[in-house]
């Protein structure tokens, strides 16, 4: 019953009227109103417990309760579709994973620094989104490495300062066993998911909500994969927020584990 209202509310809504008193967004921290979704918690995943996670691309994925869901977004910033992604976050106090591509990081800097200042955690999705598997391996390298230092500095002026970006997701999910290794050995996590919405490919917003719960309530939890730069997405995600929160739905905010000290006893 709650599914078909939402697909009919989709219907009759514009896209613009979705967006309609979203567009400011709302400043991160705690929810005023507890009928709000919110974050349920946050899972600082360590890259030497768990350097890489997500049932489409390896064994393991992180430990989630039933019911338990981490959203994820790729491809961004891009200003048209980034801005009412973050603006439904925000209304609903829940926190994300945003994997931005390098060249869009250094074209929108004011955007990449607005994710972070919401609350969100940034990773990385090389420079300009080849498959590195299909790339020569030095320019796999520079596609990470370029696309990590972009990315720092749309953060905070300048590459490697005191917050590295620790969380990287393959363009297409193409790995090679070198650039794994390589990110393993920084310390950084590589994400993959456990289920998608396939926005990629074009359809309406009622058609990819229906698309993403069925996936959903058939999984029972995981890591979703959302494009923050689809605008058939940034209408549906609110709708989304909903059905996850009337539905005993919870949000699990990802975050890189702290480095242990050294000499700590």
């Amino acid at each position: 019953m709650w599914l078909a209202g939402a697909l009919a509310w989709l219907a009759l809504t514009s896209t613009a009227s979705i967006d309609s008193g979203l567009a400011a967004g709302i400043p991160a921290g705690p929810c005023a109103r507890p009928a709000n979704l919110g974050t349920s918690r946050t899972l600082a995943v360590d890259a030497a417990a768990t350097p890489r996670v997500g049932l489409k691309s390896f064994p393991e994925t992180l430990p989630l309760a039933d019911h338990e869901v981490v959203l994820t977004f790729d491809d961004g910033p891009w200003p048209a579709t980034t801005s009412r992604v973050l603006a439904a976050l925000g209304r609903e106090c829940v926190r994300a994973t945003f994997f931005l591509i390098g060249r869009n990081a250094a074209a929108h800097p004011e955007l990449v620094r607005r994710i972070a200042a919401e609350g969100h955690t940034i990773g990385t999705h090389s420079w300009s989104h080849p498959s590195l598997k299909r790339i020569k391996p030095d320019a796999a390298v520079e596609e990470i490495n370029h696309g990590i230092s972009a990315v720092e500095k749309a953060l905070h002026g300048a590459p490697a300062t005191a917050s590295p970006v620790r969380f990287f997701r393959f363009p297409g999910f193409e790995s090679t066993p070198a650039t794994l290794e390589l990110l393993q050995s920084r310390g950084i996590v590589v994400l993959g998911a456990d289920l998608w919405a396939s926005d990629w490919n074009r359809m309406t917003p009622k058609q990819e909500l229906k698309l993403i719960t069925d996936r959903l309530d058939a999984a029972g939890k995981g890591i979703i994969l959302f494009h923050d730069t689809k605008a058939q997405t940034a209408a549906m995600l609110p709708a989304f927020l909903r059905y996850l929160r009337d539905h005993g739905y919870h949000v699990v905010h990802i975050k890189p584990a702290e480095p242990a000290a050294a000499g700590g006893r």
